[in-house]
C-alpha cells in the first residue's frame, strides 16, 4: 500500500458529501416553493458577487452524471441533504410528490451502485413561510420540523438507514447573530440554539417510530479552542468560547443539561425540554475545518473574538491550516464524554480556486496535503480508542459556498459555472486509489470495505 498510515479498519465507510442548496439549482422547478436562502440570494448584495442558488451544479437535472462520478470515485457512503421546500413547499400540509420523487431516484441510485445513503434533514434551507413565522426563533418551528422529519421517515425510512438530524445548527444560530445591541442578540441566538435541539429531539422520536432501526445522529462544526495568550482575560475568554461553541449543543446532546457559566446554565430549560433534547444518539457527526484561537472583547455578544494562530498558513478564506489540531479535538472529545457515540467524520475539506491548467487538469495539490495530514488525525485517534466509523470529503463537486458565492471551491471534481461540465481534479484521482487500497491492501487479497 502506498500510504500504510493511512489503511483504517475494516467497515470503515469512505464518503463524500454535499448539501441540497449549494449544488441542485432547479429553484422553482417541479413545484419546488421558495426557500430562506432563495429569499436572501434574491436581495441585492444578498451574497458574494450576485450568486444565487438558482442553478448551482444544477445537480437536479444531472443527477446520473453526478452518481456516476461517485461509482467512478469507489465511495461507499454518500452524504446529503434533503431540500424542505422541495418536498413541503409551505413547511407544513400538503406535501410536492415531484419533490419527494427527486430523492426517490437519488437514493435508489445510490443503493444500486452499492453506496449508502446518508441522508441530513436539514441543511439551513427550510421554507419561507417558515422563515416568515419567525425561523428557528420561533419556537413552533421544532414541531412543523418534527412533522416534517415524520413525513420523511415514512417515505425514505424502508431504504435510508443512517440519518443526520442537523448539520452545524451553531452556523444557523450565528446567522441569526445580526443587531447593534448584545444582549438581545445574545438572548435571540441563544433561543435559536435551543429550538434547534428542540427539532432534534421531536424529530429524532419520529424517526424511532417511523423507521426499521436505522441509525440517527447529528452533525456538529467543532472547532477546539486556544487561548491567544495566556493572560486571565484570554484564558476565560478560551473558556467562554469552548461554552458557547463546542459545549453549547455537545452538553445538552451527550450530558443532559446546558454548559455552566458562573454557576448557571447558559440556557434554562425545563426538565421535559431537556429529556427531549437528550433523546440517545446512535452517532455523533464531526465537521472539521479549523480550530480556533480566541482572544477577550468586551464588544463580541460572547465576550470573545476569534484572533490569528502566528506563523500558521491559512487558506482563501483566511481560517488556519492545522491538520493536527484535528487530533487535538477528537482527542478532546473522547476524554470529556465518556458516553461518547460512535463519530462519523461528516465534513472535512478544503477551499481553492482551483482552476484548470493549459492541459485542461485541475492540480489541487495543497487540498491532498491537508486531507491527508487530517486522515493521519484520523488513524492516530482511532489508535487511541476513539471509535470512528467513516469520513466523508467536502465535498464532491464545486459548490455555491453560501455568503461566498461560487469563488471558493470545495470539491474533488471541478465545475465550470457557465457550462456545468464537470472535470474530476488531482485530488479526486488520490482519494480513489488511497479507496481503493483500502479495500485491497495487496497482501493476499484482503478486504477492507464494509
Amino acid at each position: 500500500m502506498s500510504e500504510p498510515d493511512l489503511l483504517l479498519p475494516p467497515g470503515f465507510r469512505w464518503g463524500v458529501a454535499t448539501a441540497a442548496y449549494q449544488i441542485e439549482g432547479a429553484w422553482d422547478a417541479d413545484g419546488k416553493g421558495p426557500s430562506n436562502w432563495d429569499t436572501r440570494a434574491h436581495l441585492p448584495g444578498g451574497l458574494a458577487d450576485g450568486a444565487t442558488g438558482d442553478v448551482a451544479c444544477d445537480h437536479y437535472h444531472r443527477l446520473a452524471e453526478d452518481l456516476d462520478l461517485m461509482t467512478g470515485l469507489g465511495v461507499d457512503s454518500y452524504r446529503f441533504s434533503v431540500s424542505w421546500p422541495r418536498v413541503q413547499p409551505a413547511g407544513r400540509g400538503p406535501w410536492n410528490g415531484r419533490g419527494l420523487a427527486f430523492y426517490d431516484r437519488l437514493v435508489d441510485g445510490l443503493l444500486g451502485r452499492g453506496i449508502e445513503p446518508m441522508l441530513t434533514l436539514y441543511h439551513w434551507d427550510h421554507p419561507q413561510p417558515i422563515e416568515d413565522a419567525g425561523g428557528w426563533a420561533d419556537r413552533d418551528t421544532a414541531a412543523r420540523y418534527a412533522d416534517y422529519a415524520e413525513g420523511l421517515a415514512v417515505r425514505f425510512g424502508d431504504r435510508v438507514t443512517r440519518w443526520i438530524t442537523l448539520n452545524e445548527p451553531l452556523s444557523v444560530m450565528h446567522a441569526g447573530m445580526t443587531g447593534a445591541s448584545q444582549e438581545p442578540v445574545r438572548r435571540h441566538a441563544l433561543r435559536v440554539a435551543h429550538h434547534l435541539l428542540l427539532g432534534h429531539g421531536l424529530a429524532v422520536r419520529r424517526l424511532r417510530a417511523r423507521t426499521r432501526g436505522g441509525e440517527i445522529g447529528i452533525s456538529l462544526n467543532l472547532a477546539g479552542m486556544t487561548a491567544a495568550s495566556e493572560r486571565p482575560e484570554d484564558v476565560g475568554a478560551a473558556r467562554r468560547a469552548e461554552v458557547f461553541e463546542d459545549r453549547l449543543f455537545l452538553d445538552p446532546l451527550l450530558c443532559g443539561d446546558y454548559p455552566h457559566l458562573d454557576g448557571r446554565p447558559v440556557i434554562e430549560a425545563g426538565d421535559t425540554d431537556r429529556a427531549v433534547i437528550a433523546a440517545p444518539l446512535d452517532f455523533l457527526g464531526v465537521n472539521w475545518y479549523a480550530p480556533a484561537r480566541v482572544a477577550a472583547s468586551e464588544s463580541a455578544v460572547f465576550g470573545y473574538e476569534r484572533v490569528p494562530f502566528p506563523g500558521t498558513s491559512t487558506n482563501m478564506l483566511g481560517w488556519p491550516v492545522a491538520p493536527a489540531r484535528f487530533g487535538v479535538l477528537l482527542g478532546w472529545l473522547r476524554e470529556n464524554y465518556p458516553g461518547l457515540p460512535p463519530i462519523h467524520i461528516t465534513e472535512n475539506g478544503f477551499p481553492g480556486l482551483d482552476e484548470p491548467d493549459v492541459t485542461g487538469s485541475v492540480q489541487d495539490l495543497r487540498r491532498i496535503a491537508y486531507l491527508r495530514s487530517c486522515l493521519r488525525q484520523v488513524r492516530a485517534a482511532l489508535d487511541a480508542g476513539t471509535d470512528i466509523r467513516g469520513y466523508h470529503v467536502w465535498s464532491l463537486l464545486d459548490n455555491l459556498e453560501w455568503e461566498h458565492g461560487y469563488r471558493p471551491r470545495f470539491g474533488l471534481v471541478h465545475v465550470d459555472f457557465t457550462t456545468l461540465t464537470r472535470t474530476p481534479k488531482a485530488s479526486y484521482r488520490w482519494y480513489r486509489q488511497l479507496i481503493s487500497e483500502q479495500r485491497h491492501d495487496g497482501k493476499g487479497g484482503r478486504t477492507w470495505a464494509g
